[in-house]
């Protein structure tokens, strides 16, 4: 089961790194940019559709924005900046010790 998170938030984390890298493109369009901004606004914000107060259901709200909210903003990307922000995440996470380890 831990296997199974750890590959989740790997797979997470990437395309969190690559739509950051895609949103610092100056060929991203104006609207990914701008979505990227709402999701994570509305992910630190404290204004909830389900309060986090209640154990799970207040997680599982951001977490299922983020898993569908991410991969639809990177579908509006257009291919040569997707490809040089997928280039620039992987350079920036191999870096990273913990990110090597399988």
């Amino acid at each position: 089961m831990f296997s199974r998170l750890r590959r989740l938030a790997r797979i997470a984390g990437r395309e969190v790194t690559i739509l950051w890298f895609a949103c610092r493109n100056p060929a991203t369009p104006l609207a990914v940019k701008l979505g990227a901004g709402l999701l994570a606004v509305y992910l630190l914000s404290p204004i909830d559709l389900v309060p986090d107060a209640l154990p799970v259901l207040g997680w599982l709200d951001d977490a299922t924005l983020l898993a569908f909210g991410i991969p639809a903003l990177l579908k509006l990307m257009p291919a040569h900046a997707l490809a040089d922000a997928r280039g620039a995440s992987e350079r920036f996470l191999s870096r990273w010790a913990f990110w090597r380890r399988a």
